[in-house]
């Protein structure tokens, strides 16, 4: 039988291919097509659950990681039995990384689909871009990994598992001065993100309260390909760590070039570096930075060791904070499904909302009034292109770890 998922990654992501290599992108994305069985052309009998991520396009890894923590968990549910004695049936839009996309991939699963919730995206614009058709249609959205404060503004039905920006950006300017020992930081700051914008604001403002010193602020723009100029001003300013809050397609440049400039202060950033492709061919040139994110591979908890050998099992490589975000996601929707005892978005919305110390792979997770997530952060530290946990912070920002040069 085939998927409803199955076939519509093919229409989205294999049409654009040459004929030729068609079937071996069908092929290369098989693990992803793991989900509830739906036949072509009928009625499901599971419970519509839908899913927008960037499958395709410049944050494509971002996407694909959460859609395979989402997958992941979805399977193991319904071999489980299910919720409420049925599966849930995953529909997924891919929105290519487009925040255009992404409002129509929204429309698509509320309008056409049905679904009685939503999760995704993790690109706060993009998040914030289909929020409103959410709230509008009163089905709950949650985000496993947006975390610009905005995003659960939207509204009462938006949600979110991951910490948010000033939680964030704060934590960073705490490490750089308290545990580096830095005062004086520059910040390099992508203008077209929200994610990025805020997580600037709330790095500076923390910062500064601790006595430092913004020495240089320059800005890129999404897209671009060379940093030099902004780079070379941030270098004449004499910092003693450099806070670049970007997407990793970006900032993958941005520490390359800085070397090549001979800038080797400490370059930090937050949880939008964390990728596969962040330091390939470039894995030294990445020694002696760092960045905040939602889990550590080296965390011992049997919890975390448990969902690495599942997603490994499944997809024969390690999973990043992405997965184990969207693995959290799918399972505190399917937990608030369970505790509601119905579908009904206004008992759903509720039930969401009062999850209280979930066991997440990504620490303990509570929502709180604002429909956010308190929970723990770490610090990863990137050595020769391995990542390793270098510090851990609790949900009010104090150390539960010391600092691992």
């Amino acid at each position: 039988m085939k998927t409803r998922y199955s076939l519509h990654i093919q229409n989205s992501m294999t049409t654009r291919l040459h004929p030729v290599l068609r079937c071996a992108a069908i092929f290369a994305l098989l693990p992803l097509f793991i989900t509830s069985c739906k036949t072509t052309g009928g009625p499901t009998n599971g419970i519509p659950v839908g899913e927008f991520a960037s499958l395709t396009g410049g944050t494509a890894t971002f996407g694909q990681s959460v859609h395979n923590g989402d997958v992941l968990a979805v399977k193991e549910i319904n071999d489980a039995g299910g919720v409420l004695g049925k599966p849930i049936d995953l529909m997924t839009e891919d929105d290519q990384s487009k925040t255009e996309d992404a409002v129509a991939s929204v429309q698509k699963l509320v309008n056409s689909d049905h679904v009685i919730a939503v999760l995704g995206e993790v690109a706060s614009s993009r998040s914030m871009a289909g929020a409103p058709i959410c709230e509008n249609a009163h089905v709950p959205m949650i985000t496993p990994a947006s975390t610009n404060e905005d995003v659960t503004k939207k509204g009462d039905y938006i949600f979110r598992i991951c910490f948010i920006d000033p939680f964030q950006g704060q934590t960073m300017a705490r490490f750089a001065v308290n545990s580096l020992g830095k005062k004086r930081a520059a910040i390099l700051t992508d203008v077209k993100q929200d994610y990025s914008v805020g997580l600037d604001d709330a790095f500076k403002n923390m910062f500064t309260f601790l006595g430092g010193v913004v020495v240089s602020e320059q800005s890129y723009s999404t897209g671009d390909k060379d940093f030099r100029a902004a780079l070379t001003s941030i270098k004449g300013s004499n910092p003693e760590v450099i806070f670049v809050p970007g997407y990793y397609t970006e900032v993958s440049l941005i520490v390359r070039q800085a070397r090549e400039l001979g800038i080797d202060v400490p370059i930090l950033g937050g949880d939008g570096w964390d990728s596969p492709e962040l330091t390939k061919g470039a894995e030294q040139q990445f020694n002696n930075t760092y960045f905040s994110n939602h889990f550590s591979t080296e965390d011992p908890d049997t919890t975390v060791q448990l969902f690495i050998k599942k997603y490994q099992d499944t997809y024969h490589t390690v999973p990043d904070a992405m997965a184990a975000l969207g693995y959290d996601a799918a399972r505190i929707l399917a937990d608030a499904i369970k505790r509601a005892g119905t579908t009904d978005s206004t008992k759903l919305r509720a039930a969401i909302a009062n999850t209280k110390n979930f066991p997440g792979v990504t620490g303990t997770i509570t929502i709180d009034g604002q429909r956010n997530a308190s929970k723990p952060i770490v610090i990863i530290k990137i050595v020769n292109g391995a990542y390793h946990l270098a510090q851990r912070f609790g949900p009010n920002g104090e150390p539960m770890s010391s600092f691992q040069p």
